[in-house]
């Protein structure tokens, strides 16, 4: 029987004390004055805010685990400096321990790195390796630390590539995932999330990275940004700027998730990109959160979209399960342990 992997879940309705305690952080900073002493969390809280919301949702539609991580749109590590930002990572990733350490059947940590944007990536490789061996498989990449002004070298320049390096070592993918907007142009879920999926395929297209770590793999979230309604355009480019076809280029190390929120969206990706490169998931408690007018269920319901697509079994089950026990080797490791 095929398993249900979410690969794209964040802890979105979290502890009062956790939010309450970053204002504090984000205020102390601004003030000069240390952070105050970070609260205690008690177990309890952390069921009552999973069990109420994400458990209840995986429950009631059929999924069996959720990759988690930190929310992103509070990942912000434009606020405060390195330290605001590497004291603030480490406490959110702790949460998503706790959370895996209360329900490890259903939930698996990805972890959120504290790139502040005049550091260097040393902190968010110590991030890194805490995180993998507290039992994470994977992180959270910001392509764009700054919060919405695309001020970092694109993702295929040296600077990113001690990080790579050790993502290789560690055998972890990361998911190529901005945080809220600090620019008023870009609102953040509907224009800047998309748009920096969209400039961060266009970056990996222009060069060469694969070439250079041909095992690192990155999931692209929200079904690719643009990408796939522009699959010509990205096509016809590759041939312009005379680069292999996206198929041996790109595509052995690039995948999509299916946070898309209606099915005609979700048809077009499964008819333009390969199954293969398609991660099931939803982000749900998260950017979208109503009930569509015009099916009755929720926009983020996403697992009703790909039940409907017109594939096969063995499509369905590579985009339910066997994807991404294939682009998590950890997790594969981990169910494997578990006789799954």
């Amino acid at each position: 029987m095929t398993m249900i992997i979410d690969c794209h879940g964040h802890y979105t309705v979290l502890p009062k004390g956790h939010d309450a305690w970053r204002e504090e952080q984000k205020a102390a900073f601004k003030a000069g004055v240390p952070a105050p002493a970070y609260p205690d969390i008690s177990d309890a809280e952390i069921r009552e805010t999973i069990e109420a919301n994400q458990l209840r949702l995986i429950k009631e539609r059929g999924a069996d685990l959720t990759i988690f991580s930190p929310r992103a749109s509070a990942m912000a590590p434009h606020v405060g400096d390195a330290a605001v930002a590497k004291e603030w990572a480490m406490r959110c990733n702790d949460l998503i321990a706790r959370v895996v350490g209360l329900f490890p059947e259903t939930f698996v940590g990805v972890c959120m790195l504290p790139q502040s944007p005049k550091a260097d990536m040393a902190n968010s490789i110590a991030e890194l390796e805490r995180c993998v061996d507290m039992g994470f498989i994977g992180c959270n990449l910001n392509p764009d630390p700054g919060g919405g002004h695309f001020q970092h070298p694109p993702l295929t320049d040296k600077y990113w590539y001690p990080f790579y390096e050790k993502m290789v070592e560690l055998d972890v993918p990361a998911m190529i995932h901005v945080s809220g907007s600090c620019n008023p142009a870009m609102h953040a879920t509907g224009g800047y999330y998309i748009a920096a999926d969209t400039i961060a395929f266009m970056q990996l297209l222009e060069g060469d990275l694969f070439k250079d770590f041909p095992t690192l793999k990155f999931i692209i979230p929200h079904g690719g940004g643009a990408v796939p309604y522009h699959w010509g355009r990205y096509r016809g480019l590759a041939d312009m700027l005379k680069k292999p076809d996206l198929s041996t280029h790109l595509m052995n190390n690039i995948f999509f998730d299916t946070c898309v929120y209606h099915q005609p969206g979700v048809d077009l990706l499964a008819d333009v990109i390969d199954n293969k490169n398609i991660l099931f998931g939803s982000e749900m408690v998260g950017a979208v959160r109503g009930i569509d007018p015009t099916t009755g269920h929720y926009f983020d319901d996403t697992k009703r979209y790909v039940d409907a697509l017109d594939i096969s079994e063995g499509e369905r089950a590579a985009i339910f399960e066997g994807n991404a026990r294939r682009v998590f080797p950890r997790l594969d490791a981990q169910l494997k342990a578990r006789g799954l």
